[in-house]
């Protein structure tokens, strides 16, 4: 799976090329965010002072739309303080590219798998069971997966870097009793949190993996029993012995959804507490004069950042369950492959 890709010749410009070409993206995206978030700051303070304006109100709303329509910084040879559309616009036009980039990307990997499977899976003495959905199935999910998945994890990693020294800045505004007097009490308030969240989720989903991959074994021999059918409809794909296995399939599918159910109403729960979780550290400091509106909304917007940073693995559980299942799969196959391998002469 990774060697295919990562360990030949034939694929190194894309791998190694192509990876790098999203790297670059991603850190420029990541920028962004960061300026992104000043912006917030200087734009909200703005608002929260807009009544000073009321004796030259023509003043006040030529600087409220200059921070979000201006192409000044752009005329001036980037210099001053960019509009929200300079950058925002670039952004929206880079995460496109990324995006597209990433599936083509995602595809060569997936070609690079198939084709070092195709002539092992040839030359196998023995049929190995399932053989064909582990090509042209699992192969693709597998690498649709660690496409979206990898590009989340880079990404994060990007984030972290760029925010966590802004959220350690932002820390010297906190206004609450025990954690004003702790030294970047934020971005240690975000770690602890995340990584509980991530710990609690792993012993509520512990068994979904299993129950993805027990299911995977079901649907293969429903799936194998039509595929048969469509050649030898008189002695397979009889609806009897397809409603038993479609029953198994059922069954399997009900626990699978039982155990998904208090997941989900874990992860709802956790999130919705994140939501208020920078205000109760920070709100307290808008009363009493330690910070104003805007840097309430830079600390929220970068504690988010970090947050979900932090938290990618918990928001992506069922992804990576599945992504384990395929793992399996694919990791069992390459066993089989090896195991009926025939013998090279000596």
């Amino acid at each position: 799976m990774i060697k295919s890709f990562y360990a030949t010749r034939q694929w190194a410009l894309w791998a190694y090329g192509g990876g790098l070409l999203l790297f670059t993206s991603l850190w420029l995206q990541v920028q962004m965010t960061v300026a992104l978030n000043t912006w917030y700051g200087q734009f909200y303070d703005l608002l929260q002072n807009a009544a000073s304006y009321k004796d030259n109100p023509d003043e006040g709303i030529t600087l409220f739309f200059s921070k979000l329509i201006s192409l000044s910084y752009v005329r001036n040879g980037f210099d001053g303080e960019p509009s929200f559309i300079v950058i925002a616009f670039p952004y929206i036009l880079l995460a496109i590219f990324t995006a597209w980039f990433t599936r083509i990307y995602g595809l060569r990997w997936r070609e690079a798998i198939t084709f070092d499977y195709v002539p092992r899976w040839r030359s196998v003495e023995q049929e190995i069971e399932g053989a064909s959905q582990r090509i042209q199935e699992d192969c693709n999910r597998f690498a649709r997966i660690v496409e979206s998945l990898g590009l989340q994890i880079v990404r994060a990693v990007m984030t972290l870097i760029a925010f966590i020294p802004v959220l350690y800045g932002l820390s010297d505004k906190v206004d609450v009793p025990v954690l004003r007097d702790i030294e970047g009490s934020l971005v240690w308030g975000a770690l602890i949190i995340s990584l509980g969240g991530l710990v609690i989720s792993w012993f509520v989903g512990w068994k979904l993996p299993g129950l993805e991959y027990n299911n995977q074994k079901v649907e293969a021999a429903f799936r194998k029993d039509l595929v048969l059918g469509e050649d030898d409809k008189a002695h397979h794909a009889d609806p009897i012995v397809l409603r038993g296995f479609f029953g198994r399939i059922r069954f399997n599918y009900h626990r699978l959804y039982l155990h998904y159910g208090y997941f989900d109403a874990w992860v709802s729960t956790y999130d919705q507490f994140m939501v208020i979780a920078p205000y109760l550290i920070m709100g307290p400091g808008l009363f009493t004069g330690a910070l104003t509106l805007g840097v309430m909304v830079q600390v929220s917007n970068a504690f988010g950042k970090v947050h979900g940073s932090f938290s990618l693995f918990l928001h992506n559980w069922t992804t990576i369950t599945e992504l384990r299942s395929i793992w399996k799969r694919l990791h069992e196959f390459e066993e089989n492959l090896d195991r009926y391998a025939v013998p090279v002469p000596a």
